[in-house]
Order: C-alpha cells, then sequence, then structure tokens
C-alpha cells in the first residue's frame, strides 16, 4: 500500500471526529468509574483494592508518552531493537524492587514511598527526597506535555486543522484533569488502562497493514542488515545506551529508580491488595513494557523495509521522530488514522494524570502534613488533596506553554532531570536499607551531595566527545550517595531507627511521619 501524496489528506472529517469522541468518552468513563472518595487514602490508594493487572497497565500507560511511541519506532528504523535489550534491563530491575523494596511499603501500610525515608531516617529526608520528586515530576511531565503536543500539532494540521501547542496543551490538561480531580487514584489507573489498550491496538493495526504489502524476501533483507538484532556486544559501553553492559546493568538500576523510589509509579503499586498483588503488577508491567518496545520497534523496522531503507532527510523528513507520524498521516486508512491519533493523545494523558495525582499526594502526605501545624479531618484531607490536583494541572500547563521549541536548555533539563536526582531517590532509600548507622544527618548530606555531583556529572563529563550514556547517571548516583552517606555513618554511634522497631500494625509509629487518613 502506497502512501498518499505528500501535502494530502484522504478524509480528515471522520478521524476528527473519532478524536473528539474519543475525548469526551475517555473523561466519561473516568468520571463514570471513580467511585465515592470518602478520604484522601481512598482517593490517593483506592481504599487499596484495586485489580493487580489494571495497577499493571496504568504503569505501563504511565511510563509511556507520545515521545515513546513516536521515538521507538525511528530507534528502530535508523539501529535495532535496543530497546527490547533495555527491557530485559527493566526486567531485571523490577525483579529486584518487587523482592526487596516493596515488602518495606507493605510493612509500614504506607501512602507515599518516601513516608519509608522519614521512618528510616527522620522528617527532614523525607522533605527533601519529596521536593525533589515534585521539581523532577514537574520539569519532566512539564516537558513531556509540550513536547508531547508537537506531533499532535503536526498531526492535526495535515488534517486541516491549524493549532497551537498552548491550545492542544489546555485542551489535553482539561480533559485529563477532570476525571483525575473527581476521581483520584482510581480513575487514573482505570482511564491508563483503557488508553494502554487504544494506542497498543492503534500500533498492532500499523504492523497489520504493513505486512500486508511486505514479503518474506523483505524480512530476510531486513534480517541481514541486523534490523531485529537485540543484544548489541560491539557499541561503546559508555556512551552508547544501548551496548549490553549498560542497557542490562544500568537499565536495571534505572527502573529500580524509576519503579522503586519514584512516587509517581510506587503510588499504584500502593493501591494494590496485598504484597502478592504488588509484586505481580511490578514484573507483569516489566514484561508488557518489553512487548511494547518490541510492538513499537517492529513498526520501525516494517517502515524501514517500506521506505527502502532511506535516510529521513531523503523522504524529506526532519528526522527518525517524523516517520511514524508520516505513516499515521499518510499511510493508515481513514479512521485508523484517527485511532492512532487518539492513542497518542491517551499515551500524552496517561502521563499527565499518573503525575497530577501522584504530586498531590506528595505534596499532602510529606510537606502538608509532616510539616503543618494542624490535624486535619477527613473531608479536609480530601478537599486539599483535590486542590493540589489542580495547583499541579495548572503548574504543569504554565511550565509546559513557556517553550516554543524542544531546543530549549530548559527542554533539555527537563528531559535530563531524572539524570541530576533519581541516584539520590533509590540512593537514599539503599543507604537506609543497607547501612544500619545511618542517621538523618547522614542522609540528608549524601541525598544533596549527589544531586550536585550528578549535575557535574550530566553537563560536563564526556568520553571522546561523546556524553556518558544515561543509563550510566543512576548507578553513579547510587555509589555517590552509599560512600558519602556510609563514609559519615562511621562518624557518630549507632541509632536505632523508628522503621528498624515498627511492626506493620503500629499506627502510633506511622503517625509520625503524618500519612493521610
Amino acid at each position: 500500500m502506497s502512501c498518499p501524496p505528500r501535502g494530502t489528506y484522504p478524509d480528515p472529517v471522520l478521524d476528527l471526529a473519532i478524536i473528539v469522541i474519543y475525548l469526551i468518552v475517555i473523561a466519561a468513563i473516568g468520571l463514570r468509574i471513580s467511585g465515592r472518595q470518602r478520604s484522601a487514602t481512598d482517593y490517593f490508594v483506592g481504599e487499596r483494592n484495586l485489580s493487580w493487572w489494571a495497577v499493571c497497565f496504568s504503569i505501563v500507560a504511565t511510563e509511556t508518552s507520545t515521545l515513546t511511541v513516536i521515538s521507538v519506532p525511528g530507534v528502530a528504523y535508523l539501529g535495532a531493537y535496543g530497546f527490547v535489550e533495555l527491557a530485559f534491563g527493566y526486567l531485571l530491575g523490577r525483579t529486584l524492587v518487587a523482592i526487596f523494596l516493596l515488602p518495606l511499603y507493605a510493612r509500614g501500610n504506607l501512602v507515599s514511598a518516601y513516608q519509608y525515608l522519614g521512618l528510616r531516617f527522620g522528617p527532614k529526608v523525607q522533605g527533601l527526597a519529596s521536593a525533589t520528586f515534585l521539581v523532577t515530576r514537574l520539569l519532566a511531565e512539564g516537558v513531556r506535555l509540550f513536547a508531547g503536543a508537537i506531533p499532535i500539532a503536526v498531526l492535526l494540521a495535515a488534517m486541516g486543522v491549524h493549532t497551537s501547542y498552548l491550545a492542544i496543551i489546555v485542551v489535553l490538561a482539561g480533559v485529563t484533569v477532570a476525571y483525575t480531580y473527581i476521581g483520584g487514584i482510581r480513575a487514573v489507573v482505570w482511564t491508563d488502562a483503557i488508553q494502554m489498550m487504544l494506542y497498543l491496538g492503534g500500533a498492532l493495526l500499523s504492523v497489520v497493514i504493513l505486512l500486508h504489502g511486505t514479503s518474506l524476501a523483505d524480512l530476510d533483507h531486513a534480517f541481514a542488515a541486523g534490523k531485529f538484532r537485540v543484544f548489541d556486544f560491539h557499541a561503546p559501553i559508555l556512551t552508547s545506551p544501548f551496548a549490553f553492559v549498560a542497557a542490562i546493568f544500568g537499565g536495571a538500576v534505572f527502573t529500580m529508580a524509576s519503579h522503586g523510589a519514584d512516587q509517581l509509579m510506587v503510588q499504584r503499586i500502593l493501591a494494590c491488595r496485598n504484597l502478592r498483588d504488588s509484586r505481580k503488577a511490578m514484573i507483569g508491567s516489566a514484561v508488557f513494557v518489553m512487548l511494547q518496545f518490541a510492538l513499537f520497534s517492529l513498526v520501525g523496522t516494517l517502515l524501514w523495509i517500506k521506505f527502502g531503507g532511506r535516510t529521513p532527510a531523503q523522504l524529506g523528513l526532519g528526522g527518525p521522530d517524523d516517520l511514524f507520524p508520516e505513516f499515521i498521516i499518510r499511510g493508515l486508512p481513514p479512521g485508523i488514522s484517527g485511532l492512532m491519533v487518539a492513542g497518542i493523545l491517551g499515551a500524552t494523558m496517561g502521563s499527565l494524570s499518573s503525575a497530577m495525582n501522584s504530586m498531590s499526594n506528595s505534596t499532602l502526605t510529606d510537606l502538608i502534613r509532616l510539616f503543618g501545624r494542624r490535624d486535619y479531618g477527613d473531608k479536609a484531607m480530601l478537599r486539599i488533596s483535590r486542590i493540589s490536583t489542580l495547583f499541579w494541572a495548572g503548574a504543569l500547563v504554565g511550565f509546559a506553554s513557556m517553550f516554543t521549541d524542544t531546543h530549549s536548555p530548559v527542554v533539555v533539563l527537563g528531559l535530563s532531570i531524572t539524570g541530576y536526582t533519581y541516584g539520590a531517590l533509590l540512593g537514599a532509600f539503599l543507604l537506609g536499607l543497607l547501612v544500619k548507622r545511618a542517621n538523618q544527618r547522614d542522609g540528608a548530606i549524601a541525598f544533596v551531595a549527589t544531586v550536585v555531583v550528578m549535575a557535574v556529572v550530566v553537563l560536563a563529563v564526556k568520553i571522546d566527545g561523546q556524553p556518558l550514556a544515561f543509563p550510566w547517571y543512576v548507578p553513579i548516583g547510587v555509589a555517590i550517595t552509599l560512600l558519602v552517606g556510609g563514609g559519615l555513618s562511621l562518624t557518630h554511634p549507632h541509632e536505632r531507627s523508628v522503621f528498624a522497631g515498627m511492626a506493620p500494625d503500629d499506627a502510633a509509629a506511622r503517625q509520625r511521619v503524618a500519612g493521610p487518613r
């Protein structure tokens, strides 16, 4: 099947109608399944009775943005299945999280990941980790929201609708906050699951359509060209993110931070019924991400076959990220294009709703309740939770609307911010788990030192003129935290932490870190 000539579009009315209907339906579904929220705990962890498979799908949808949907095919087009290789590291890392970190959260019956740091070290480390998380999420999700609006604007323009990035950002945030504000985590999880099915369904349809004109000889040619290679044993270990050691080891440690120490992901796990379900959701998410990466990589390989291996420049495109949108616009039948664009919208909204809810949770649990001077009742806590959700929705829209292109220094910072902070976050958890002598001062100093040193590493370290591959950022940060915190712990007597002596039902101890009721 050949693509329509550039500059033409078959039937924009049908596709635009599908997109509008999708936005209305997803908001209605989110409101319908939200249930009645009676407390902040209901709002943030859904009474701890969500199905593990729904939580699993929500995790996958949360870590999938518009950039994922369009970038993975582009990487496979130019290279091979490097993201699938990285997913093997993710599977290893999430298995370790399930074994070692999830029992800590279950033991304390926590609502926020950083409550563990409060119990283990003290309120200063808990508050420091929470503030770091909030800044990280504001930068990262604000940039993801803006960057996600770019291909959507291009797709809409091809359909004859010319609109600004700001308009797209406001519409996406408005629809998302409607069900997130009312329904909390329950609405977020179930709409995430639906949105995941939508964008994966669009990718599957794309594969079917691309395979229609692909012969076995074409696939043999792609195989001979190395387009199906998963493991890369020859790439530079320190500068290529898809070198085998970097992908497996670095990917494992990275995902331990993103899914074991980042409230964005941990909050979903805390909504499961029990530890066993939490573990199934965590490990299952790694399996689904691997399959998802394989699917989108296959799209890239089939596009390489379809376009005869020509470079994006030879095709008149700006870069590899334009390849899949080009096919969506000119290679998919009317109606299917609209579903695929709706899927891309869903990928953006899934990560956005999760960010709003988790940022509200951390604000309430780790800051307001921890350092506030009042004791709030259930209704007041729920009201503050929703107000906080609105605040962060506005902050994300405001931050995203500041940009005009992806080359802005702040955009680059937002995309790389986890390199500064994830090592410190995971390192603080491992310091508390592994170094029994470490106290609050040790944890706080090690945390700040790691963020400062990692800023230098991310910005200044070059190897043969190339930046260090991103999978190495978190392992280096963790090592710094453990070395600094462990070294400081040797300068004072051993102090027993609250968490070390806390039984699962010790409500008094949990109250010391001010979890919402």
